[in-house]
């Protein structure tokens, strides 16, 4: 028999007591960046809006929004434009300060402005949401553009080639012929190489960070638990839940999705430095189910901070085209894909990355080589696992700025 008041409202000693979670009414049913909320930095291209546009598992989509984000001036040349392209939850603001349409500063400001690595007194530095994504590009949350409602599950599975190719229409529209540089790490690393394969002639200089050539079975095995998580979220709905109140969309589903692959993004060294075994409630002479240890909570942190700026379907949408990333399909294998780089080639790994192992950077410059092409490796040494390259500024920077001024044969 339980006594009264011993533990939490039910009495039930595996119910978890609600100081756990932030209540559901603080958390949106979706994070997505909606027409009508603050612009922010954003600027927009449509495009597609007289013929459909035709995506590579068969689907189709018509009048595309595409937001981006811009740094410095093109030169009359247009010579000096770098690409810079953002991971799974990231977005176009790359660089600024938090204000009301952007929730927090760029996510590379520290390497993207006046006398940075990314120099924008010298570089015209360009950045866009993604196809699929939430903070304006069309995605899932987006209106239909020829009636009521969202797309939701309606929208068409994308793959990293449909996102590069609307980055060149944005390229055209900003009349870019060719990038200085096409950067990116993880997802963001997928499109940088995605676009040398498809635009040779478009590309100067790749770099590539923290990311494969195709992903291997536990990077799937990763990113589809996430998704199951949120598919198993009874307020998901099916992918309809974007006229849900506060707190009664799938953000449970979408805050373990993130713990998930949060643990992934970070190293057991990292984790143990940090947190080691220390307990937020206190382990007094009875132990009970949910108090939490340290790394709990920052855990809960996370998946929470998500759910408050992004949206769950985008999530599904986009982790799906990582595991489709195979730059061999359709073109003969890997060492066909990887020949029609003629670009340079910068690959950067992490030594402490267990998601995207170094091994696959080091790979992927090995096998630029084998086939004719130009390719250097460096590798980050930090402790702070995959997202090192959104941390180790200083060490980014030292690879990056003199591969920039190289010149290329």
């Amino acid at each position: 028999m339980i006594e009264a008041g011993t533990h939490w409202a039910d009495g039930s000693l595996l119910a978890p007591p609600p100081w756990i979670q932030p209540h559901a009414s603080t958390l949106p049913a979706t994070g997505a960046w909606r027409p009508g909320d603050p612009l922010g930095q954003r600027q927009f291209m449509r495009m597609a809006v007289d013929r459909p546009f035709v995506l590579a598992g068969g689907g189709q989509l018509h009048d595309i929004t595409v937001a981006f984000e811009t740094w410095g001036k093109l030169s009359p040349q247009a010579d000096n434009a770098i690409l810079v392209c953002h991971a799974l939850t990231g977005d176009s603001h790359a660089a600024g300060p938090a204000d009301a349409g952007h929730a927090a500063p760029g996510w590379w400001d520290d390497l993207i402005g006046p006398g940075k690595a990314l120099d924008t007194e010298r570089w015209f530095v360009v950045c866009a949401n993604v196809l699929g994504g939430c903070q304006g590009t069309s995605g899932p949350a987006s209106p239909l553009p020829d009636r009521l409602g969202h797309y939701g599950p309606h929208f068409p599975v994308v793959t990293i080639r449909d996102i590069v190719r609307t980055q060149a229409r944005l390229a055209d529209a900003l009349r870019i012929d060719r990038w200085h540089a096409v950067i990116g790490g993880s997802m963001g690393g997928m499109q940088a190489l995605e676009w040398a394969i498809m635009y040779p002639d478009r590309v100067d200089r790749l770099v590539p960070m923290a990311t494969c050539t195709a992903a291997t079975a536990q990077q799937i095995a990763w990113w589809s638990t996430g998704r199951r998580a949120i598919a198993l979220d009874p307020k998901w709905r099916d992918g309809h839940y974007y006229d849900a109140k506060p707190g009664d969309g799938p953000h449970a589903g979408l805050a373990l999705a993130r713990m998930i692959s949060q643990v992934t993004f970070r190293s057991d060294d990292v984790f143990t430095d940090r947190f080691g075994r220390e307990p937020v409630e206190p382990l007094g002479g009875t132990f009970e189910m949910w108090q939490r240890f340290e790394v709990e909570r920052y855990l809960d942190y996370h998946g929470a901070k998500l759910s408050r700026r992004f949206d769950a379907n985008s999530y599904l949408l986009l982790t799906k085209a990582m595991d489709l990333h195979d730059v061999g399909r359709g073109r003969g294998g890997e060492a066909a894909a990887l020949k029609r780089i003629s670009a340079p080639t910068l690959s950067v790994g992490i030594n402490s990355d267990i998601l995207y192992p170094s091994y696959q950077q080091l790979d992927l410059a090995d096998g630029i080589e084998a086939v004719g092409g130009s390719a250097t490796y460096v590798e980050i040494d930090s402790p702070h696992g995959h997202d090192a390259f959104l941390i180790a500024i200083d060490q980014v920077a030292a690879a990056l700025v003199p591969f920039l001024e190289k010149p290329v044969r």
